[in-house]
């Protein structure tokens, strides 16, 4: 029982984590650009030593707080939790959440190449392990942790509760059981509840429907080169692992 309010406690961390971490890209959005979310007309409307400033002085700031603050909040995210869960018993060290929260939001509000997804679940996991350090949690459940924290980061940030369920499943977690599984869907499943009182209950990404000429025919010519496609893909995946 302690378990599950443990996973609970760690999805509305990471749900708040989420809501902060938009909070402050908008901040840093008005900052570097003077608005909020900005379009690509409105970039290119501005002088061109801006363009070049702003995303360069951003980088020198993450730059500084990676070298000096916590090396591990470099890079995407996602590959410094797997490398904690493999190597070092799901343990992250608690300063990583600040940083990542920092160096990710300057980066992304300042116009970096980057986006979300890395950043938040390394923030969660984060959460995570540091609340699994606190409470002295064995290193199985550790781990177990780890994947709540990464799956609320998900859930949370794009209202995908099932998405971030699934990625703890595929890329965190050393094992899929009952014991591992129940507790990442009820971090999920609290994450995704914080962010859409915050954000309202909306697909992260508008899609538009999917249309179809008139004319066009499904035929069994285009159904074989679809199996031929899909068959060289996976030879191809196969040999490039």
């Amino acid at each position: 029982m302690l378990f599950v309010l443990v996973a609970v406690l760690i999805g509305l961390g990471g749900g708040y984590s989420a809501v902060g971490f938009r909070l402050f890209i908008q901040l840093m959005n008005r900052a570097a650009w003077h608005r909020g979310p900005y379009t690509l007309d409105y970039i290119a409307g501005l002088p061109i030593w801006w363009k070049i400033l702003a995303p360069a002085a951003g980088g020198l700031v993450v730059g500084l707080i990676i070298h000096y603050f916590s090396r591990e909040a470099k890079g995407p995210g996602v590959p410094g939790v797997m490398e904690a869960v493999a190597l070092r018993a799901g343990r992250i060290r608690p300063r990583v959440v600040a940083a990542k929260l920092l160096a990710s939001g300057i980066s992304i509000g300042s116009g970096g190449s980057v986006g979300r997804e890395g950043p938040m679940v390394q923030i969660g996991a984060a959460l995570g392990s540091t609340l699994g350090q606190w409470l002295k949690i064995d290193q199985r459940r550790m781990r177990t942790l780890v994947g709540c924290g990464a799956a609320a980061g998900i859930a949370a940030t794009f209202n995908t509760p099932i998405g971030g369920l699934l990625f703890a499943i595929e890329i965190i977690l050393p094992e899929i059981s009952a014991r591992t599984v129940i507790p990442v869907a009820l971090s999920a499943g609290a994450s995704t509840i914080v962010g859409r009182a915050f954000f309202g209950d909306y697909p992260a990404f508008n899609i538009p429907a999917l249309t179809l000429p008139e004319s066009y025919h499904l035929s069994p010519g285009p159904i074989a080169a679809y199996v031929v496609l899909g068959a060289l893909f996976g030879v191809m995946s196969f040999v490039y692992i």
